[in-house]
């Protein structure tokens, strides 16, 4: 990544000289067909790129850069004026060179390369047809990989896109399709926009077209055109009925209650193969991870997962791309925002009425981790540069900004907020804002003081945890009940929460239901609920009942010891998911041994309703076994997973979702002679479980565990490929071979993923997925010294996407004792000056193993208790 970086200095000072009037951007794109794949020895594939430029300049005689990532320049026009491209262009930026005041026009002819790494314009080539698909993906900051820009998100500006594509291709921008002649493809010009959401996409995808219509008060009516899109290989999967159904229910919940129409034009939804994110918000053309196309049976979570997305890029048309934050200190500005409301209008508008308890258990669990890392920042965070802001589209900025948002809601009032963003809307509509901005309104529509609560909330880091004392009186009735509010010593700051506190006891039928609850405002060390004095004794008190504010919860002993026996009868879905979530804090936290937890999912997950819930404790239980539990006892918790698994496949309704994910987890947990052959058995059809259909993706994932534990071949997984002769079917391949438990396969996949450019993305996120195998500890110890010599050049020759997944992915997790965090100190000792976000990466891998050996100490205790 050298030279690629942009500071939030330079930034401003360009902001201040400059202001752009428009893009035109012409990409010829017929170079992508017939191109070689993979080799890149003769140097990367490339396309002409030609952007023309019309700024303004603020001061005579100033200097300054457009940015430009690409292999060559083949001219540079400023103001009619040829420059020589070897003397202004460095590889990432043009320099521009004594302007004149006022309107400017650059002209820039370069070859750009297509991306392998889902960075810019990306090829792919489909092993199933061998057609080749384009998209862009920018954002932070990738734009500059496709044409000329001054990329930063505060200088918008509106776009024309002209693309030349090969003979048979259809091709999507933001703005509406205005010609097509020749393979030229014309589109309107956009609203101002930043660079980062900008799009092309382009290929002989398969299309499906829909449309809504609103009428409003006034009796004007807007129509938009609604498009779906994937490769052809996924159009037999493709349910564009159901994308649809979910687009129109979110238009009309943002139209009902934004009062700003949608300002785009059309709305196009591409799900594009290789994808590094879950979607993209490009305005008129959002992008999306294809697997939200399910090739298989999937489970109601999968659904309400995609509809959660489709929800939250729609949430953006508004927060983010109507308006958008000055710079990526206000990230938190767009996704907080989106990641609330996409729940907040699944839950409102769609099927998924439960939205929130999948919100409480899965979504704050990423906040919850995020937040209690050495890396962990504040809502608004302090971004210093590019890189910086690469790392920070992570569960602070996402899920933890949701969660103070839904208390923010319950703070100033439903009306309140709503007519915030109304305001907001159309005070900055195309233009941008920082933190202040949003307040104001806030302050205006709520009438309370904003001040204190984001001085609390926004502007401090670490995450509180609240813990019920309570006293009783000769009858059993509660004399008192406090709330213990406490704070990390890093990060001290006790916070006001809006919180309900409810008491639950058994009923005759054994149920454990809530009898009493109370709402009140915490704040400080200690705060009495006096609603709830005189009520009679609960077994379980739940402090954060509902879910309204963000924080950890504890239990009084109990409440916990109510938890081990009766966890399974709590009636109400978010109760009980609040309660895992409690669990599994306690567990990541050491305050719980890993083999409690283990057991209480064992005794109660099968009466799990919600299927994400089961999902998520699934998740939860095989970290718990790999990472927190004794390494003495893995092999007892492992026996006893997989024989729990089983048994709860065997008495799952036939055919429903609830087997389907105990098969999942069974497959993920197998560690027997009897599971590995009852595996093969329902792959080969000599075994048979009742309802439970083996279609293309649960092979893959019976597969799996045969190739790591060396019960698979490459002939094997070769054979399974050739009935599942496609792209995913190719990435499931390249991970069962990297599981094989063999030094010779894992040299193979070390060197390909680091020493090697060849893989894309994707098969680089494979790859490492199956060199890492928690049954092949000791096979891949000596690669936690290679890691440590590897990872600054990696880092320094790698794209920042391919950069993250190494760093991240090959990290020695697997190597848990004191030697690993003793070399990894040892690295962060030495390398004092490598890039800052290089060292967050290594810092907070470092945490996550602490903490591993911290609750695998507390594990080895409760064996000799």
């Amino acid at each position: 990544m050298p030279g690629e970086n942009l500071s939030r200095d330079e930034a401003r000072e360009r902001a201040e000289l400059l202001s752009v009037d428009g893009y035109e951007v012409e990409l010829d794109l017929r170079s992508a067909v017939g191109g070689p794949d993979g080799d890149v020895s003769s140097g990367p594939l490339t396309f002409r790129s030609v952007t023309t430029i019309r700024f303004r300049n603020a001061r005579a005689g100033a200097s300054t850069f457009a940015d430009l990532v690409a292999p060559s320049v083949n001219t540079v026009t400023l103001n009619g004026r040829a420059l020589d491209p070897q003397a202004v262009f460095d590889g990432t930026r043009v320099a521009l060179e004594d302007l004149p005041e006022g309107e400017n026009t650059l002209v820039v002819d370069a070859q750009c390369a297509y991306s392998r790494t889902g960075e810019g314009l990306h090829r792919f080539v489909d092993p199933e047809d061998g057609e080749v698909y384009l998209y862009t993906q920018y954002e932070p900051a990738d734009a500059r990989r496709v044409f000329t820009n001054f990329e930063q998100p505060d200088l918008k500006a509106p776009y024309r896109f002209r693309v030349t594509a090969p003979e048979g291709w259809t091709v999507w921008s933001n703005g509406a399709e205005e010609s097509r002649e020749g393979g030229v493809w014309r589109f309107a010009e956009t609203q101002p926009i930043s660079t980062y959401i900008t799009a092309v996409v382009a290929g002989p995808y398969h299309y499906v077209t829909d449309s809504y219509s609103r009428t409003f008060e006034d009796g004007t009516t807007l129509e938009i055109p609604l498009g779906a899109l994937c490769r052809k290989g996924l159009a037999r999967h493709f349910d564009a009925d159901d994308i649809f159904l979910i687009t129109k229910q979110g238009l009309d919940f943002f139209h009902d209650n934004f009062d700003y129409p949608y300002p785009f034009g059309k709305y196009d939804q591409a799900f594009v193969p290789e994808y590094n994110l879950g979607a993209m918000e490009n305005p008129g053309c959002v992008t999306f991870r294809e697997e939200y196309i399910f090739r298989g049976k999937v489970t109601r979570a999968a659904y309400e997962s995609r509809a959660n997305v489709i929800l939250h890029e729609m949430a953006h048309m508004w927060f983010g791309d109507l308006v958008t934050m000055q710079w990526w200190d206000d990230l938190w500005l767009k996704e907080s925002f989106a990641d609330f409301m996409g729940a907040f209008s699944m839950v409102e508008s769609t099927r998924f009425k439960d939205g929130w308890v999948t919100f409480a258990n899965n979504r704050k669990s990423w906040a919850y981790r995020a937040d209690q890392l050495p890396s962990t920042h504040p809502i608004t965070a302090d971004i210093r540069d590019l890189e910086d802001a690469k790392l920070n589209f992570d569960g602070i900025t996402y899920a933890k900004g949701a969660s103070v948002l839904k208390q923010l809601v319950a703070y100033v009032g439903r009306d309140a907020f709503l007519e915030g963003a109304r305001r907001y809307f159309k005070k900055h509509a195309y233009g941008n804002t920082q933190l202040g901005d949003l307040l104001s309104v806030l302050t205006e529509t709520s009438g309370r003081d904003m001040a204190a609560w984001t001085r609390a909330w926004l502007q401090t880091a670490g995450v509180n945890s609240l813990t019920p004392v309570v006293t009783y009186d000769a009858a059993d009735r509660i004399t008192e009940l406090a709330v213990l509010q406490e704070a990390a010593e890093s990060h001290p700051e006790l916070r006001p929460h809006r919180v309900a506190v409810g008491l639950y006891r058994r009923a005759a039928d054994g149920s454990l239901v809530r009898y009493a609850r109370a709402e009140a405002d915490v704040a400080g060390p200690r705060t009495v609920i006096g609603e709830l004095a005189g009520a009679e004794r609960p077994e379980l008190i739940l402090v954060n009942d509902d879910d309204l504010t963000y924080c950890k919860v504890r239990f009084d002993e109990v409440s916990l010891a109510t938890l081990r026996e009766h966890l399974g009868d709590i009636t109400d879905p978010l109760a009980r998911a609040l309660c895992w979530s409690a669990l599994w804090n306690l567990t990541r936290d050491g305050l719980m041994p890993a083999r409690d937890f283990v057991a209480l999912v064992l005794a109660f997950a099968g009466r799990e309703s919600d299927i994400g819930v089961l999902q998520m404790l699934h998740t939860w239980t095989r970290t718990a076994l790999v990472q927190y539990a004794a390494p003495e006892w893995r092999e007892e918790g492992g026996r006893a997973l997989s024989e729990g698994s089983l048994r709860e496949l065997r008495i799952a309704e036939p055919g429903s979702e609830h087997q389907l994910a105990w098969a999942r987890f069974f497959a993920a947990v197998a560690d027997s002679d009897a599971d590995f052959q009852l595996l093969t058995g329902l792959l080969e059809g000599s075994a048979r479980i009742d309802g439970l259909d083996v279609d293309q993706e649960l092979r893959w994932a019976f597969l799996s565990p045969l190739a790591a534990h060396g019960l698979a071949d490459a002939s094997v997984i070769a054979a399974e490929l050739a009935r599942d002769d496609t792209a995913s079917g190719e990435r499931h391949q390249v991970r069962c071979l990297a599981s094989r438990p063999s030094a010779e396969v894992k040299a193979a996949a070390w060197a390909e993923v680091v020493e090697s450019t060849a893989l894309s993305n994707a098969l680089v996120e494979a790859t490492i997925a199956g060199f890492e195998q928690s049954s092949q500890r000791e096979l891949l110890a000596p690669y936690a010294s290679r890691y440590f010599e590897a990872i600054e050049r990696v880092w320094a020759e790698r794209s920042i996407q391919i950069g993250m997944a190494v760093v991240r992915g090959l990290f020695p997790a697997l190597q848990d004792d004191p030697s690993t965090l003793e070399a990894t100190d040892a690295w962060l000792t030495a390398h004092a000056d490598a890039a800052p976000a290089l060292r967050r990466l290594v810092l907070e891998s470092r945490d996550d193993l602490a903490r591993a050996l911290r609750a695998q100490a507390c594990d080895t205790a409760a064996a000799g208790a």
